[in-house]
Order: structure tokens, then C-alpha cells, then sequence
């Protein structure tokens, strides 16, 4: 009888992705209304909830969306390049107010929905299960990393397709449709952004308690990467005291940075290195994949390399040049090259931890994070400390700083977003083609990308205005 169910139970595992993939091509929401709900007659062990939240390919590789990226101010292409990239590159780069082609699959849509429903699997199942208290551990740190896979997917949908997170207007700004089970036959109605953060915290403060306090392996979730990502999500909430407060709990548990000046670390971005991830790296996890900012296609934009100091290490080792133009090459996925890295990482949450300071007005704490991350990044016996004469100057700096660090790995548009609500810092940005010139001014509405065609048609949403 054991071998049967196991027998079911990879039966499932392989022929899911089967059956979301060609339930997508008949123009079929893949993972919010079709199938059957199949999965809780199959899972019925703790050990196959587990297989089926070690599926990378669900919740690590290429699981984060990416249109986003590519519509920011990091990177340019030329004409000939552009026109050489598919209908949905083109539009994201231009901002355009129609970026999908009629029908289409949207993967950056697709994908983070594959791990809601996968998760929503586990905690369905869960209750169902008999165990012993010998089990109780390893039942709580599954509730937990489905509870945390769930909630990071919910939160970068809600970065792609909603508007940033505004206190003022977001119990009536429309959210993304929070699916929170298995049963693919209930109706998808798109919650208001209030709603969408409440249950994505509520979710991690939970999973908080299930979880160890660190993970063996990286890809998978712990204590420590839920406090990362609840730091990442206040932050662009504009929720200061509780972004200081994670990054805070975070530092205090591991606080290691990479030393940019180690040989191995050269031969990590070279993708010669044999360890695959850095000390800082707390959950690993990247993007979606497209070919427009990617090595032969993208060129980063030349006042952002410009910026960097001579001494400054992530110079050489963040970019390759080529004819006199440099391409990223700082991706922490050392395993892959031209795939954009998008988990947690120290670095981060230094960076958090200094923004948050300085914006309470604690400017000598904030200045120590900032030197303290500064110092890795530097030729040894370089760097000199960075000063400031106050909160706002510090500010700067560090928000600078965090652009120079946190390269192509998904966090810009969140940035722009939450940024362009400040007049002090809010831009317009510009793109050239062909003589043409496109701009996305601060807080317009294309800083929410549309909501598929194909969700619109079957569930009757609610489209985000372009």
C-alpha cells in the first residue's frame, strides 16, 4: 500500500506541470479555475507534503516576476536589439499602456500563481494527516515554508500587478485575487491591497513561529528569511519602525558579509567558483528570465556605472565591458549565467536597517550600517568612512548606495514605486528609440502592469488602468 501512494504521489508531482501547461495553451487560467482538485487524494503524508515543496522549479528558478525590471532606469537597448526581443519586452520597456498580445500566457503571471497553488496543496492537506508527536516539528516547519512560499509569491504579484502600496487609498486599491486554497472551481475576485498585505504578513508572522531559525539550505525557508522578506515588504509599505524592527532581528542572528576582496569571490561571478552561494545569501531564490536586459541584449546605463568609485570592486566585478559599453555580470546565481538572483541577502538588510535609521533621524547608527557593508565592497585599505552632516544627507547616501548594491535583482521598481511618493526623490523616467522618446512620469498608472487578458476573460476582473 506504501508504494502505491508514493507511486500516486510522483505521478502527481510530474504530471501537474503537465496539466497546467496544456490547460494554459487552450487559453485556460492554468492555475486559478480549471482542473480538478486532485491533489488532497494523493498527498497524504508529511513526507509527501515535503516533495512537493522541494520543487525548485516552482519556487526558486526563474519563480519571481520580472516585468517590472525590465521597464526601470538600470539598463537601455538599442534599437536594432529591441526590435529583436518579443512583443512583451518591447512594450514593458516603453511603458506601454497595452503589453500583452491578445491571448497570451503571461509567465511572470503563471508562475508565482504555480506556487500559490502547490502551497495551498500543502496546507490543505495538512489537516488531514495523522501524525505523532515525534512529527510535530517537521509538521510545523512545513505549514511554515508553505505559509512563506505563498506569501513571497503573493507579495511580488502584488508588486507587478497592483499600484504601490499607498496607507491613504489601499482598502479600496484593487490587490491581486488572493487564492488561499486548493479548490481551483472558487471564483477569483481581486482583493484590495490592504487586504493582500494583511494576509501576506499575517501569513509570515505565523510561518515565523513555525519555522527554524535557519535553513541548511538555502533554498528553502527559515526564521531568519522571513524576517528578511517582512523587512522587504514594510519597507515598501513605507512602514519604517517595522522594517528597522526585522532587519533589526535579522543582523542579530547573522550579520556576515562577503569580503569583495577574496579571489574566490571573483571566481564566483566568473561561474568558476565551486561554492554556489555567498555567506550574506539567506534565501535564494531568482527572476523570470527575458532576453532584453540579459548580457547580449542589455547595457547598463552609463551614469549608474559612472558612479562607481575606482576603488570600488562591484566596478570590475559587477560589469563586464564590451566595445566600450558594460554589461551586468553581478548576478549572485552563480550557477546560471545571465539568470538575475532575487532572494534575501544581508546586504539587504543592511541597507534596510541604514535607511530605516536614518529616516528616524539616528544618523550615526545609520552611517555605521552603510560603512559596515562599504567596507567589503572596497580595494583593502581604501575606503574611508562615509560622513554625514544630518538625516537627509545620510538618507541620500544610502539610497544611492542601495541602487549601486542591489543591482537586477527585482528591487528597482519596487523602489521607483515607493520612492515617486516623495517629491524629493521622484523621477521621470526617459527612454529613446529611433528618435522616439517614451517617459513614465512618478506615480503614473503604468507603474501596475496590466492584469492578464485571459484572467480578465474568465473571471471577470477588474483591469488595472493604464
Amino acid at each position: 500500500m506504501k508504494q502505491f501512494k508514493i507511486n500516486r504521489f510522483w505521478l502527481f508531482v510530474i504530471f501537474l506541470p503537465i496539466l497546467l501547461f496544456n490547460s494554459s495553451c487552450k487559453k485556460q487560467d492554468a492555475f486559478l479555475n480549471e482542473k480538478p482538485n486532485q491533489a488532497l487524494a494523493i498527498i497524504s503524508t508529511l513526507s509527501d507534503c515535503q516533495l512537493l515543496l522541494n520543487n525548485e522549479n516552482v519556487f526558486n528558478k526563474f519563480s519571481d516576476p520580472m516585468l517590472g525590471e525590465l521597464a526601470t532606469d538600470d539598463y537601455y537597448v538599442t534599437y536594432s536589439n529591441w526590435q529583436g526581443v518579443s512583443a512583451i519586452e518591447q512594450n514593458s520597456y516603453i511603458w506601454a499602456k497595452q503589453v500583452y498580445p491578445v491571448g497570451a500566457d503571461i509567465t511572470d503571471w503563471d508562475q508565482p500563481y504555480q506556487g500559490v497553488y502547490y502551497s495551498n496543496v500543502v496546507l490543505d492537506a495538512l489537516p488531514n494527516i495523522n501524525i505523532s508527536p515525534s512529527q510535530q516539528t517537521q509538521y510545523n516547519q512545513i505549514k511554515g515554508a508553505a505559509l512563506f512560499y505563498r506569501s513571497i509569491a503573493f507579495y511580488n504579484l502584488v508588486q507587478t500587478f497592483a499600484l504601490p502600496y499607498k496607507a491613504a487609498t489601499a482598502a479600496t486599491d484593487l490587490g491581486i485575487p488572493l487564492r488561499l486554497s486548493s479548490n481551483l472551481n472558487i471564483k477569483s475576485v481581486r482583493a484590495t491591497e490592504q487586504q493582500c498585505y494583511n494576509q501576506i504578513i499575517q501569513d509570515l508572522q505565523t510561518a515565523a513561529t513555525l519555522l527554524p531559525k535557519t535553513s541548511t539550505v538555502v533554498t528553502q525557508p527559515s526564521l531568519i528569511a522571513t524576517n528578511a522578506l517582512l523587512a522587504r515588504i514594510y519597507l515598501a509599505m513605507g512602514n519604517y519602525s517595522q522594517a528597522l524592527y526585522y532587519s533589526n532581528a535579522v543582523l542579530a542572528v547573522n550579520s556576515s558579509l562577503t569580503d569583495y576582496n577574496n579571489p574566490a569571490v571573483y571566481n564566483a561571478f566568473l561561474q568558476v567558483s565551486t561554492e554556489p552561494y555567498f555567506v550574506e545569501d539567506l534565501y535564494h531564490c531568482t527572476l523570470n528570465s527575458y532576453l532584453i536586459n540579459e548580457f547580449n541584449t542589455g547595457i547598463v546605463d552609463s551614469t549608474l556605472y559612472s558612479s562607481y568609485d575606482a576603488n570600488d570592486l562591484r566596478k570590475s566585478l559587477f560589469f563586464f565591458p564590451i566595445g566600450g559599453q558594460n554589461r551586468f555580470v553581478g548576478s549572485y546565481e552563480f550557477n546560471n549565467f545571465g539568470v538575475y538572483f532575487s532572494g534575501l541577502a544581508t546586504d539587504e538588510m543592511y541597507l534596510i536597517r541604514a535607511e530605516c535609521y536614518a529616516r528616524a533621524n539616528n544618523v550615526t547608527a545609520a552611517m555605521a550600517d552603510l560603512n559596515s557593508l562599504l567596507v567589503k565592497r572596497y580595494v583593502t585599505g581604501t575606503f574611508v568612512n562615509r560622513t554625514a552632516a544630518n538625516a537627509d544627507v545620510a538618507l541620500n547616501q544610502i539610497l544611492i548606495e542601495r541602487r549601486k548594491e542591489l543591482l537586477y535583482r527585482g528591487l528597482r521598481w519596487t523602489d521607483l514605486r515607493r520612492l515617486n511618493q516623495d517629491p524629493k526623490y521622484a523621477i521621470t523616467l526617459t527612454r529613446v528609440l529611433n528618435g522616439t522618446t517614451y517617459t513614465l512620469p512618478p506615480n503614473d498608472p503604468r507603474y501596475a502592469l496590466p492584469i492578464p487578458d485571459n484572467e480578465i476573460a474568465i473571471d471577470g476582473l477588474p483591469q488595472n488602468q493604464r
